[in-house]
């Protein structure tokens, strides 16, 4: 008997906050699994703490792994820019730093590829009337963030952050992206 396995994809993205990007895609049809962590700094192993400072080079982010069977990558995509304000140089919302950028950590030259191709559609439809300074590049490290921070707003619902924040953001990606729903 043959067993073929589920044609699994990873990409890596920086929204801003990683507890509100992790709620996200942990929430998305097609996702099997979602690590917060740090991606492409100078610092190796960085803490919370470190990386909050912002001089390790490293951008906030989730590692996505996804069955392109069930999702696509320009669906993942879509509900990564519809998620988080790709126009808002080292910030999102009250969040500011390098750590916070808005990012796309490729794993291969296609995504590279249709991330580039999606931000001419976006730019070309003017959605956000400004300019996005989402940054493209390769991911190089990643390090998975402590494991207090893993599937944070799942196990902290009534933690202030998640209630102002994260519980109002998941709110609209229901409503928007309710077909993509697990």
């Amino acid at each position: 008997m043959n067993q073929t396995s589920a044609p699994l994809e990873t990409i890596t993205l920086g929204g801003g906050c990683f507890w509100c990007t992790e709620a996200v895609f942990d929430s998305v049809r097609g996702v099997t699994d979602v690590v917060s962590g740090y991606c492409n700094g100078h610092v190796e192993n960085p803490t919370y703490g470190q990386v909050c400072e912002g001089t390790t080079g490293h951008n906030e982010v989730v590692k996505v792994v996804f069955d392109t069977s069930v999702i696509s990558l320009e669906q993942i995509l879509n509900i990564f820019f519809a998620t988080h304000d790709p126009t808002t140089l080292n910030r999102q919302g009250n969040d500011r730093g390098t750590q916070y950028r808005s990012g796309i950590y490729v794993h291969n030259e296609t995504q590279q590829k249709i991330a580039h191709e999606a931000m001419v559609k976006l730019e070309a439809d003017q959605l956000f009337g400004a300019p996005l300074v989402t940054e493209v590049v390769n991911a190089e490290t990643f390090y998975p963030a402590e494991n207090y921070h893993q599937n944070y707003f799942k196990l902290n619902p009534a933690q202030g952050y998640c209630l102002a924040v994260v519980s109002p953001k998941m709110g609209k990606f229901r409503q928007k992206f309710s077909h993509l729903l697990k």
